[in-house]
């Protein structure tokens, strides 16, 4: 019997594993690393590298080989891993020296160095479970954070050294080396450490949660176990206390101070976003708790005190773009400001893109221009060679989703396509510019296997707000055979644009256009891909993005008037596209006939202070907006079928947004479908899981919308 592709999607991770990723080159260009499944449907990942003169590439290590029994995870890593999104397993990341000859990296919570160009994988011996190990850039010492301190580990000794740890008489909650979970949830910072360049200190950060809010998960399917105890920093409530310090190896330690030179209203600079330590000083990115002020902020590691390089404000919120800020070898900051429609990338006080180039991530700085990700269209991403001069050299295709890695004269180019699925990974040398660089370039293959589906995209900006929408109809549908039911699949929210020129990343939606439907993938205001002031549309008014997604179902109707039938409409989401789901058939139920709302966030109140308060503010100052955009005051409303799906395990959006609106929704004697998933968290990984989801999407869909 064939396995579904829902099945089948799971298994590979969206046809994902097997697909090279996670490059790393070496600065003079000569090797590229990289990690890579072993198969198409093996999650775990192997190291690589790849020889640019000779376009061969070796194994570096395979867990298979390393490894004799199933690999172990701490609880600490497995919630790491949880915010960062990692469902692999195996070699998940990895670090390298300076100059590209060692790399460490762990498995199974057990250190591991190599050498790039003929050594076998050796395991060091730590004191503790290992997590996110960095190599020094002298490749002479291993950091890794464990056992709630900081370990360095002597590659020649294989002495391991409690650099610094909690004091015996501080709480379980003081931890040294690692992000705090804001940073890791919210701000994109997975880092609790950092190298020195000449590799004799570190600026290691020091969290406490002592002041955050306990929360428990349980299993009611096991009532014996008892319910683990978690800090979460809810809306309105205290964050973890984060600070840093210069740690030397002999042991030496100096407090950084970050206070702001400018008095800031009762304000403070309460989340460390970003540091870099290239030059002589490291680098802070510091937002304060409202993040309508960013202060970018140097470090004398002599005495901890810090001095303002440059603050950008914004009267909604300052955004951060991954890849910023840097420091030029000639002093200068490279930083970003959002510019009404577009987002610029300055060098000090002057910007040096165009105003109509967005910006999405600084990639690599060279020495007279930034290789970045731009928005080159509708749903498409493109790497660009941005000089510091005002030129765009695009350097990807301009109709797909490319990203790229660089070192010395050697870029890696993988772009993904609208026409088919699958990656092509590229590695051009002889420079960055089009012009310099070699004719022929090397593939760094790939082992995905092959999809049984297709997507066809129809890709384009719909009606007077332009809403950038993609319709997916059943393979080998014939315009005008017959009307379909329209399925909106959205996600709605910041950071999620779906409208994207990549086949793979419809594999879903066209499986659900195959069961019989025509599927609308809108990105309403607040979405990524448009600009800053189509992001801000949605600040205070998350329930205004509903309005899109009914607007949309008008707009296809008019637009494929034979193919589709605005009497039969349904919505399917997760996280903020569940929200989205149930927002839309409380709001709308005169357009959208009926919901699946996965994990959905029912009120704000209860998700996490960083998130929640940039886009809707302190709910202690704005509760009428806090109320305005939940769920929950809605539920009376309900007059369509409603389908609630949620892990009991999940610790991003917890179980109880889905209870307290299901509670609501019996109070209001609306009847309703509730689907708990025993523990799952907010990714269902498992593959019966994830297959058996979407079936019971599917006949919840027909049987609430008929046919």
């Amino acid at each position: 019997m064939t396995d579904s592709v829902p099945r089948l999607a799971a298994r590979t991770m969206n046809f994902r594993l097997g697909v090279p990723r996670a490059f790393q080159v070496s600065p003079d260009g000569a090797r590229v690393f990289f990690l890579r499944a072993v198969s198409g449907t093996s999650r775990s990942h192997a190291l690589y590298v790849h020889d640019v003169a000779s376009g061969s590439e070796r194994l570096l290590a395979d867990p298979a080989d390393l490894l004799a029994d199933e690999e172990q995870l701490t609880p600490t890593e497995r919630a790491r891993r949880e915010r960062m999104r990692i469902s692999s397993s195996g070699i998940v990341s990895f670090s390298v020296d300076r100059e590209g000859r060692t790399v460490a990296f762990t498995l199974s919570s057990r250190l591991f160095v190599v050498d790039a160009a003929h050594g076998e994988p050796r395991e060091l011996p730590t004191s503790a479970a290992v997590l996110v190990p960095r190599i020094d850039p002298t490749g002479r010492r291993v950091a890794y954070a464990g056992d709630r301190g900081l370990h360095v580990v002597d590659l020649t000794s294989g002495q391991d050294t409690v650099l610094v740890a909690p004091d015996p008489s501080e709480p379980d909650d003081v931890v040294w080396g690692l992000a705090e979970f804001i940073a890791g949830e919210e701000l994109d910072r997975g880092e609790g450490f950092w190298w020195a360049p000449d590799g004799e200190s570190l600026l290691v950060e020091r969290y406490d949660e002592s002041p955050v809010a306990v929360w428990h998960i349980s299993d009611p399917a096991f009532p014996e176990r008892p319910p683990a105890r978690v800090r979460y920093p809810q809306c309105g409530t205290a964050n973890a206390v984060v600070g840093l310090a210069v740690v030397s190896l002999t042991g030496g330690r100096v407090d950084v101070d970050w206070r702001s030179d400018t008095a800031l209203d009762g304000h403070v600079l309460e989340y460390l976003a970003h540091v870099g330590w290239d030059g002589p000083q490291p680098v802070l990115t510091l937002l304060t708790r409202d993040q309508q002020r960013l202060e970018y902020r140097t470090v004398d590691v002599a005495g901890g005190a810090t001095r303002l390089l440059r603050a950008v404000t914004d009267d909604a919120y300052v955004e951060l773009v991954p890849g910023t800020p840097r420091r030029l070898d000639d002093g200068r900051l490279l930083h970003s400001v959002d510019v009404g429609e577009t987002r610029r990338l300055y060098l000090d006080d002057e910007p040096f893109t165009p105003p109509a180039v967005l910006v999405r991530e600084v990639l690599a700085v060279e020495d007279d221009a930034v290789l970045a990700q731009v928005v080159s269209g509708v749903g498409s991403v493109a790497v660009a060679r941005l000089g510091f001069d005002g030129g765009v050299e695009l350097l990807s295709d301009d109709g797909g989703v490319a990203s790229a890695a660089v070192g010395g004269d050697t870029l890696v180019l993988a772009q993904e396509g609208p026409h088919e699925v699958g990656t092509t990974t590229t590695v051009r040398a002889g420079g960055t510019a089009t012009a310099t660089a070699t004719a022929t370039a090397a593939t760094i293959a790939s082992v995905a296997e092959v999809s049984p589906l297709t997507p066809v995209l129809h890709t384009e900006a719909l009606g007077p707000h332009e809403l950038h929408t993609t319709v997916l109809f059943p393979t080998g549908h014939v315009p005008g055979s017959r009307r379909l039911p329209i399925l909106l699949d959205p996600y709605g929210g910041p950071h999620g644009q779906r409208v994207v020129s990549s086949a793979r990343a419809h594999l879903v939606s066209q499986w659900f256009a195959d069961q019989g439907f025509a599927v609308v993938v809108c990105d309403g205001r607040g979405t990524p891909g448009r600009g800053p002031a189509w992001e801000r549309l949605a600040r205070f008014d998350r329930a205004g993005t509903a309005d899109d997604q009914a607007e949309a179902v008008g707009l296809v109707a008019a637009r494929f008037p034979d193919d589709v039938d605005a009497g039969r409409v349904g919505i399917r989401g997760w996280s903020f596209g569940g929200y989205l789901a149930a927002l839309c058939v409380l709001r709308h139920p005169d357009v959208i006939h009926a919901a699946v709302a996965g994990a959905p966030t029912t009120d704000e109140r209860l998700y996490d202070t960083c998130y929640s308060e940039r886009y809707l503010g302190h709910p202690d100052e704005h509760p009428h907006v806090y109320e305005a955009n939940s769920l929950v005051p809605l539920a009376p409303q309900l007059r369509r079928p409603l389908m609630i799906i949620h892990g009991l395990a999940d610790d991003n959006v917890y179980v109880a947004h889905s209870l307290r609106l299901s509670s609501a929704l019996l109070a209001a004697g609306r009847p309703h479908e509730v689907l708990p998933l025993t523990g799952i968290t907010h990714l269902a990984g498992d593959e019966v899981v994830a297959e058996n989801l979407l079936l019971l999407q599917l006949d919840f869909l027909r049987r609430s919308l008929g046919g």
